[in-house]
């Protein structure tokens, strides 16, 4: 299902600048920024659909390659839905265009020069005592962040009185990701076999 969205300048503006907020808080990765996303993009402005926006993250972690597709993918249905969908022709393509590289170039520009310089500046100074405690202080916040998007994630999509079953394996994943060396791609994929098989 898609949107038939009419977007201004500002409107293409305020998708930038949104992602190049985002961009320095994404510290343990964008997807932790998830949550925010939805806020803005579903939410908010209504330039998702809640399908299309958990469709991206889903599409984009289930393929190889850096984590952070999953923004692109966003932008990419914003640009469709400001075109008139897959049918619309080389407008609609443009204008996905355009929406994956402004939500990319928002995410990636001011982390990335960011993380450049920081990491050169810490790592010459990476004996000292701030330092160190800034890297454990760090932690806690991004293992918050990273709850609170597989809170949204599995929340959006179910009623925990109907759905416990997907409440009970979010928690049984939660627990072998902490206390074992269970490769990722082996709990997506029994997740996914579990969705198939219509268990959650």
């Amino acid at each position: 299902m898609s949107l038939s969205l009419q977007l201004s300048v500002s409107d293409w503006l305020a998708l930038f600048n949104h992602f190049l907020s985002l961009s320095l808080l994404a510290v343990g990765g964008a997807i932790i920024t998830a949550p925010d996303m939805h806020r803005f993009l579903v939410d908010e402005h209504h330039w998702l659909t809640e399908q299309q926006f958990s469709s991206s993250i889903a599409l984009a972690q289930s393929a190889p390659g850096p984590n952070v597709l999953f923004v692109g993918l966003m932008g990419w249905n914003v640009g469709l839905n400001a075109g008139t969908g897959l049918g619309g022709g080389w407008i609609s393509a443009a204008l996905a265009a355009l929406g994956m590289a402004l939500s990319l170039l928002g995410i990636m520009l001011p982390s990335s020069i960011l993380t450049y310089t920081t990491t050169r500046w810490a790592h010459r100074h990476r004996d000292k005592q701030a330092i160190k405690a800034f890297k454990l202080g760090m932690a806690p916040v991004v293992i918050a962040l990273l709850v609170s998007t597989g809170w949204l994630l599995t929340a959006s999509h179910s009623q925990p009185a109907r759905d416990w079953p997907l409440w009970l394996l979010t928690l049984v994943a939660m627990g072998l990701v902490w206390r074992t060396r269970i490769h990722l791609l082996w709990l997506i994929g029994a997740g996914a076999a579990m969705g198939a098989l219509g268990w959650v």
